[in-house]
């Protein structure tokens, strides 16, 4: 077995943050904000492994230990990267006004032994794919993969479906595992073509639509 060598540190990103000088601030504010983005979807996606991992079948006891340190290892370094850039932006931007991610009003509740992420409403509603992976960021650093939204952190284009900013949002939702329901006025799901949607969502377990929280919340802790 030959001998284990420190890491060599290679990152791409580095090479555009050392030439980012040549950017605008707003260019540059975007180099950053797409590199934690793409780090917070890391993340979510090696913790998911780390929790379906727990039961591996046909490990010793000491193998198990092994692989459980390596996946910290793994999730610590994606942390450090986060907490990196996010330091390395606010010390660039600190003294300038720029624009900030949309806020987002959100609680965590807990209950049943079981926590979900309740998102109220959004400085800005919803409307992109990259909104829903913020949301699938932020049940990651809560360790949780319930999430339930509220009709008024959703955009109007949500509820048009020729705009595919729903079926877009809830393929995210499904693809890193979130089971995420949504609170909408009976009279909202009840309106054209999104009614057919709603009827369709409401069939499978991933992604469900009602009109109560008591009934989002049953729904969703199930």
């Amino acid at each position: 077995m030959s001998s284990p060598e420190a890491p060599e540190i290679k990152k791409t990103f580095l090479i555009q943050l050392a030439w980012s000088d040549m950017l605008n601030t707003q260019e540059l504010n975007e180099l950053l904000s797409k590199y934690e983005e793409e780090l917070q979807v890391q993340l979510v996606m090696q913790q998911e492994k780390d929790r379906r991992a727990l039961h591996w079948p046909n490990r010793s006891t000491r193998e198990r230990f092994i692989w459980e340190r390596i996946s910290e290892n793994i999730i610590s370094t994606y942390n450090n990267e986060l907490n990196w850039v996010r330091e390395t932006r606010q010390k660039l931007f600190e003294n300038l006004d720029i624009k900030e991610k949309d806020k987002m009003n959100y609680q965590i509740i807990e209950m049943n032994n079981k926590k979900y992420i309740e998102l109220i409403s959004a400085t800005n509603p919803l409307s992109t794919e990259n909104d829903a992976l913020d949301l699938v960021a932020l049940t990651g650093e809560h360790d949780t993969y319930l999430l339930m939204i509220h009709y008024a952190a959703l955009s109007k284009d949500f509820f048009k479906l020729k705009t595919r900013v729903a079926g877009d949002m809830l393929q995210k939702f499904i693809n890193y595992g979130v089971k995420t329901v949504a609170v909408i006025p009976q009279e909202i799901m009840e309106k054209g073509r999104f009614r057919e949607m709603a009827l369709e969502t409401n069939k499978g377990n991933h992604f469900r639509m009602y009109g109560s929280k008591e009934e989002a919340e049953e729904w969703l802790l199930r």
